[in-house]
């Protein structure tokens, strides 16, 4: 038994050693394995060159987007043996920089690729460059397939196939019914190029363009008008805009201004111009409202959303972006492109030795922008959506591909039927038509031949100008702005016909009376002309399109003393009495317990004022140990809020309104010596004395205000808000009269007119564009302090009720405290009281015993 058990013992030991050594081989094998794997992995680095323009918003989103695109492909693939960094470099928007810049990488960083190039001339340099040192040069951004590019063989470019877009945008006019637009383009060698195919495709399919405008950055707003205006005379109403977000911007605001984003009109954008828009400018797109737009198709995946999302995350604060631009995600898969390629040009064996060769293959995949297609050394995009402008966002109404049209559902169709129901400018869902081109195959323009002063000071009012070699006479300004747009709607061809010497209000007078003397050789009369009774004998004048009668303007209060003015003197010396007072009722409570309210006497004053007047600041350090004198505190603290809450309201009120002394004073009051207003003023006795002074120009206006000699201007109103608009900062408008009848226009007795234009002019004043053009001539709403607006200062009246409250709490506080003073000190004062009553007393009734005791020491002696 013994032997059976030691034999097991030693079976199972051996059974155990043997374990023992399998599992520490084992543990062995697998360390050897881990560190093999830990042996560091060395990748080879493909170096690409980014040169952007650091400073412009789409620099940014393509810079961000490829680094993330790297990022997260390098995830996906960890096994490859490549990896692609990239190396910036600023271009400052400069194409010499850039090509600077792409020089420099070149050079010291040996880059193998170089993506850039954000404008035609700069892929230009960086082509050539490419060119000579055999690198490739890619460009995500929307550079125009030229011809010029075409020849360079190491140049790539991602862009939207502008001859599927143009033959879209015939078809979308073949369809509608349209053979004439306007086309307006940027001025600049890569949008002159691009917009080159839309021209071919509108010649072949018999699309008139009448007329072509080109608007440079430097485009100011008044050349913008100044085109819109022959536009709109025209009668045109169907326009294709291939521009920047920057002068679109302009010329947008510019064709609301102008009536020209309202029923009947149509407006068609380019990919190019669609797709630079940012997603923030919310105002611009406000502008834009009714346009339509073809935009390169980015289909909506998860994996967009998601990589937007993260994309976001990436941006710093002030970054305000809602969603990436078609470039930037061109250009994530530009980078996914270049990372393929590097793999595959690194790989032995294979035929391909460098990027440009291994591109083609590597761009087969499907990226953020749907289905790469490489075509031609372009990475193309031929698929468009067609976005229509609603309030501040866009809507999709449908799908442009392979000469067809696609609607939100995937149903495709040849017409645009397949598009859903657009929301054209104004508002309507009808289709806009060339109205005015029928009119003109039916019968030409009737004339109107209308009279303008020429004589006028005021340009921004009205200006004319006659060319001496062509004789042709041009006006400008409000006047004829508000003209022009309440004609436009009857078909009439405008003669100005300048009207000389018409500098005052005789003048005038004159030349109405010609209008209706020569009915023959005139037609209307339109400028600053008043309409008055007896010019109403002669001729009919329409509504008025400017505000009625005259206004008073004068120079802003600049005084030093404009701090003081928001009170009365009796409120200022009510305020500082209760300053006082507080400190009084404050030291007679604390004085006898509290150590900061002793001192010598003038340490006691000093105290008691010093107490009185910090609470208008709440900066007292004296510590109260009474609850009267807390109480005190409290209710004068908050009379005090109230009080300084309205000064500063009031102040407020005396900086923004200027409080002017009223007509009723004695100061001078100048007007233009041969103006309506000096009629007035000579026919109304209200007006007669020697204060009323005539002047000849604006100058003397003002001259006269800045230094003193005058301290009114009276005139009409537009030329009043025009003066101040022009010195906003040293002059205001204090009171307007409704004693003349504002401007007109003027047109032969019985007239058809009258009536049609002064109807427009009542809808131009209740859509408020009667405004617009206003504030668009004159530059700036000025803002009016009329009589309603004048600044009273406050009064001791005004807070009565709170200076009742206040006394009332102080009275309270000095009767509860003087009570327990009363108890203390009563028996005392009554004693002494007493005593002085009952000596008084005594002395009266008593014989005085001073007599009998000097008689006894006498007897005694």
């Amino acid at each position: 038994m013994e032997n059976c058990m030691i034999r097991n013992t030693g079976y199972f030991l051996t059974i155990f050693f043997l374990a023992f050594i399998s599992f520490a081989v084992t543990c062995s094998g697998t360390n050897q394995k881990d560190n093999v794997d830990r042996l560091p992995v060395v990748y080879e680095d493909v170096r690409i060159g980014l040169v952007v323009d650091m400073g412009s918003m789409e620099g940014k989103l393509v810079t961000t987007s490829i680094s993330m695109a790297l990022s997260d492909f390098y995830h996906v693939n960890n096994g490859y043996r490549t990896r692609v960094s990239v190396l910036s470099r600023d271009s400052h928007g400069d194409p010499l920089q850039a090509l600077a810049a792409a020089r420099d990488l070149l050079q010291t960083e040996q880059v193998e690729a170089l993506v850039g190039g954000q404008s035609l001339l700069e892929a230009k340099n960086l082509a050539e460059l490419g060119e000579k040192t055999k690198v490739p040069v890619i460009s995500s951004f929307q550079v125009p397939s030229s011809l010029s590019l075409a020849k360079y063989n190491y140049f790539i470019q991602a862009t939207h196939d502008t001859s599927s877009e143009a033959k879209g945008i015939a078809a979308l006019f073949s369809n509608f019914d349209w053979r004439t637009a306007v086309l307006i383009y940027e001025d600049g060698d890569d949008w002159r190029e691009s917009i080159q195919p839309l021209v071919g495709h509108f010649q072949q399919n018999a699309i008139h363009i009448e007329y072509k405008a080109e608007f440079s950055v430097s485009s100011n707003e008044e050349c913008i008008m100044k085109q819109l205006r022959k536009f709109k005379a025209s009668g045109i109403r169907i326009f294709v805009a291939h521009i920047s977000e920057r002068i679109a911007n302009r010329l947008f605001p510019c064709a609301r201004r102008l009536g020209m984003m309202e029923e009947g009109y149509a407006w068609i954008l380019t990919a190019r111009s669609m797709n630079n828009f940012q997603d923030t400018n919310y105002l611009a797109k406000e502008e834009m409202e009714g346009v339509i737009g073809f935009k390169s198709y980015i289909p909506l995946t998860e994996e967009l959303h998601n990589f937007t999302l993260r994309w976001k995350r990436s941006l710093r604060l002030e970054e305000v972006v809602t969603r990436m631009s078609v470039c930037s995600i061109w250009a994530h898969d530009i980078a996914w492109s270049l990372a393929r390629a590097a793999e595959v040009a690194k790989l032995p064996g294979l035929s391909v030795y460098d990027l440009l060769e291994a591109i083609p293959e590597s761009a087969k995949h499907k990226g953020l922008s749907g289905d790469i297609k490489f075509i031609d050394k372009k990475f193309i995009s031929d698929k468009f959506e067609i976005v229509n402008m609603i309030g501040r966002g866009e809507r999709s109404v449908g799908l442009w591909n392979s000469g067809s049209f696609i609607s939100n559902r995937r149903r495709r169709l040849s017409s645009t039927k397949a598009l859903e129901t657009i929301i054209w400018p104004g508002g309507s869902t009808r289709i806009p038509k060339i109205r005015s081109l029928k009119e003109k195959r039916h019968g030409k323009k009737k004339k109107l031949r209308v009279l303008v002063p020429a004589g006028n000071i005021t340009p921004q009012i009205l200006e004319v100008k006659t060319d001496f070699k062509t004789g042709v006479t041009a006006a400008t300004g409000y006047c004829i702005d508000v003209f022009e747009t309440s004609i436009l709607p009857f078909n009439y061809e405008v003669e100005y016909i300048p009207w000389p010497g018409a500098i005052n209000y005789k003048n005038y007078n004159d030349l109405v009376y010609t209008l209706y003397s020569q009915k023959d050789k005139y037609d209307a009369a339109v400028g600053d002309i008043t309409i008055t009774d007896n010019r109403s004998l002669y001729v009919d004048f329409t509504l008025p399109f400017t505000d009625m009668g005259l206004a008073v303007v004068t120079a802003k209060d600049k005084s030093m003393w404009i701090i003081f003015k928001p009170l009365t003197l009796s409120l200022w010396l009510t305020i500082a009495s209760f300053f006082i007072l507080t400190g009084a009722i404050v030291w007679l409570i604390e004085r006898h317990d509290n150590a900061d309210f002793q001192g010598s006497c003038f340490q006691q004053i000093g105290t008691l004022l010093c107490f009185g007047f910090s609470t208008l600041v709440f900066a007292h350090r004296e510590r109260l140990q009474h609850n009267m004198s807390r109480f005190v505190v409290i209710v004068w603290i908050f009379a005090v809020l109230i009080l300084t809450s309205n000064y500063t309201a009031t102040l407020t009120s005396v900086m923004t309104v200027q409080q002017i002394r009223g007509l009723k004073s004695n100061e001078n009051i100048g007007f233009f010596s041969a103006s309506i207003a000096a009629n007035v003023v000579n026919d109304n006795p209200t007006f007669q004395g020697p204060r009323y002074k005539g002047l000849k120009t604006a100058d003397d206006f003002t001259n006269a205000l800045r230094n003193g000699t005058i301290s009114f201007i009276v005139d009409e109103v537009p030329y009043v808000k025009l003066f101040v608009a022009k010195h906003p900062s040293e002059f205001v408008i204090v009171e307007t009269e409704s004693v003349t009848n504002g401007f007109g226009f003027a047109f032969q007795k019985g007239s058809p007119l009258v009536q049609k234009v002064s109807r427009e002019i009542a809808k131009l004043r209740r859509t408020e564009k009667l405004k617009a053009i206003e504030n668009w001539w004159f530059q700036r709403q000025t803002t009016s302090a009329t009589s309603e607006d004048t600044f009273h200062p406050l009064t001791v009246y005004t807070f009565r009720g709170l200076f009742m409250i206040t006394g009332v709490s102080f009275a309270f506080a000095l009767i509860v405290y003087l009570i327990p003073w009363n108890r203390e000190q009563r028996q005392v004062v009554l004693k002494h009281f007493h005593r002085y009553v009952s000596h008084r007393f005594a002395r009266e009734i008593r014989p005085s015993p001073t007599t009998p005791n000097r008689q006894n020491e006498n007897s005694v002696i």
